[in-house]
């Protein structure tokens, strides 16, 4: 089976999906690959599911087979009645994030097309991931980072292998820093923001999610949200089982942001954003982004399921980190971004005490 061809969702464009084609459309959208398989026929029985193959037990899925895998995929699901929400622990996956989905199946994708070297810009988890996998896969990797990031996640980088390129400034000029890279013929951007691949690889947290509940979604994942990897992976996946009519419904979607860095919230709640222009929540710094990739895709997902955003700032982030730890998950600020939005959500009566949530821990504390 061949690879799906890539399309822009903005202007129709298509582009075939070979190792030359372009990283965004000629009109500056992301692209997305034009077909998005599914198997045909009933609900598999969750307990014939492979899970020894991981993700790629959904391979019918998927629009690229697996060429590269570590075993990322079913991480557990617990109860966590402190909360009133069941966590998903994709802090297990193998470099400690969920960005491991998009990396393994970005990274097929490249071995797929005979790429030699792969480019990516990233504060930390994406990059970790894609240097794993690329060193899995056998392949050159070169990662931009903020000269800031955390020393431990640099070190995650480094020791697989990968070139690491510090760049001074925000999110947005490491991400021009890289593309230029890429534009100049410096390697095949594997980008958590822009590549379709890593989006197929984000989905199966849903597939896996509704696997898990005897395909019975929840009333609402809420998620950290910078790119929107994990928030549109969802929304695809969820969407794509709603399609075959395999779940009865597609769960609420409701994004978590750090304020000062929460295009999302704004979007929707502006005059909130103006009340908390003078936040900043520099301890969630893995979604701190300004300039998503993906904005539009991203209001049309929480739109679609009646959704919502929300901001908070770093002392109710710090506050959901420290009660995380005390009940035993070791995660990073970042993911505690999400239970601290859970908080907020209920205070202000988006959900109800009594709603079924499934609540994402996305990334492993690394020190």
């Amino acid at each position: 089976m061949g690879l799906p061809d890539l399309t822009c969702p903005a202007c129709s464009r298509t582009y075939a999906a070979d190792r030359d084609a372009p990283w965004r459309c000629e009109c500056g959208h992301a692209l997305d690959f034009a077909e998005r398989p599914r198997p045909e026929g009933p609900p598999t029985d969750p307990g014939d599911l492979d899970r020894d193959r991981g993700l790629w037990a959904f391979d019918g899925w998927l629009p690229v087979g697996p060429r590269v895998t570590l075993g990322e995929g079913w991480t557990p699901l617990v109860d966590a009645p402190d909360w009133g929400a069941t966590f998903k622990l994709d802090y297990l996956a193998p470099t400690g994030s969920f960005k491991d989905r998009g990396a393994a199946t970005t990274l097929s994708l490249a071995a797929t097309l005979g790429v030699d070297r792969v480019v990516e810009d990233s504060s930390g988890n994406a990059g970790a991931a894609i240097a794993a996998y690329a060193a899995r896969a056998g392949l050159e990797a070169e990662i931009f980072v903020p000269a800031n990031a955390p020393t431990a996640k640099l070190a995650a980088i480094e020791h697989a292998g990968a070139d690491v390129v510090r760049v001074t400034g925000d999110r947005a000029a490491v991400a021009e820093a890289c593309q230029t890279r890429v534009d100049s013929g410096g390697g095949w951007y594997a980008s958590h923001a822009w590549n379709p691949a890593f989006f197929a690889g984000t989905a199966t947290f849903a597939l896996e999610c509704a696997a898990q509940r005897d395909w019975n979604p929840p009333d609402a994942v809420v998620l950290p949200v910078g790119h929107g990897t994990l928030l549109l992976g969802a929304y695809r996946g969820f969407a794509a089982l709603h399609e075959a009519g395999w779940i009865a419904d597609v769960p609420r979607l409701l994004a978590v942001q750090a304020a000062g860095h929460a295009p999302l919230a704004a979007e929707l709640h502006p005059d909130d954003a103006r009340r908390d222009a003078g936040d900043e929540n520099a301890l969630a710094d893995g979604i701190q982004v300004d300039v998503p990739a993906r904005p539009d895709e991203q209001v049309a997902a929480l739109e679609a399921t009646g959704g919502d955003a929300i901001a908070v700032g770093e002392a109710e982030v710090h506050e959901a980190l420290e009660a995380l730890r005390r009940g035993g998950f070791d995660v990073e600020p970042t993911s505690a971004a999400a239970p601290a939005g859970l908080r907020a959500f209920r205070e202000r009566g988006v959900l109800a005490p009594d709603d079924d949530v499934v609540v994402p821990l996305t990334g492993r504390s690394k020190g």
